[in-house]
């Protein structure tokens, strides 16, 4: 891991993940959420503050140890209890049904394999438990389609493997999720090709 992979870019994203815009998608995209909640994706624990009063316990799951460093001060003003373990998405190691709840928000982009991911994701869900999730990725306009495909690249090497241009909606259906409701809709602030949102609820599909 080269010096901006492991010093600049976490500093970076605790920055840009931080912002009001941001702040906003989190707080709407928690409502809900309570009991035992399995986070993926933890960064630098910018949804903690924002967790309703029902949630008990947080487990945290992200491989960048430097991101879950720069979390450490969120981690001691949490309400609740909060365990981390450095590990991607797809290696999740929970035992199956572990979770009233899992939360994903601004992470699709990144894990290299998303659907083995939500895959996990689902096997841990206990039944009838909910997935809360806030992504960005692929825009329903083929125009802006067309500027996502151009500049994810560039994305892509800037911000730490980020790509613009997943379809969530596909992916959640791809991994046996189906959406109890679901908003798409460009975020306030960054410009369409970078600020398509998917926000919703899913259970396992029957």
């Amino acid at each position: 891991m080269g010096f901006y992979d492991r010093w600049v870019l976490p500093r970076f994203l605790n920055f840009m993940m931080g912002t009001k815009d941001m702040t906003e998608e989190r707080k709407k995209c928690l409502i809900g959420v309570s009991g035992t909640v399995l986070e993926v994706g933890f960064g630098a624990g910018h949804n903690l503050p924002f967790y309703p009063e029902g949630v008990q316990r947080v487990v945290a799951v992200d491989p960048s140890r430097e991101s879950a460093n720069l979390a450490r001060k969120r981690i001691g003003e949490a309400r609740f209890p909060v365990e981390y373990l450095p590990v991607g998405g797809e290696d999740i190691s929970a035992p199956d049904h572990s979770f009233d709840c899992v939360v994903s928000t601004f992470t699709m982009c990144t894990i290299p394999d998303p659907v083995a991911a939500l895959e996990q994701m689902r096997r841990v869900l206990k039944p009838g438990g909910k997935l809360f999730l806030a992504e960005h990725g692929l825009s329903t306009d083929p125009k802006i389609q067309r500027w996502q495909h151009r500049l994810n690249g560039v994305q892509n090497f800037m911000c730490g493997g980020c790509n613009m241009n997943r379809d969530i909606r596909r992916l959640i259906g791809e991994a046996g999720f189906e959406f109890d409701q679901v908003d798409q809709y460009y975020m306030k602030g960054p410009p369409k090709f970078a600020g398509f949102m998917t926000r919703g609820i899913a259970r396992a599909r029957a």
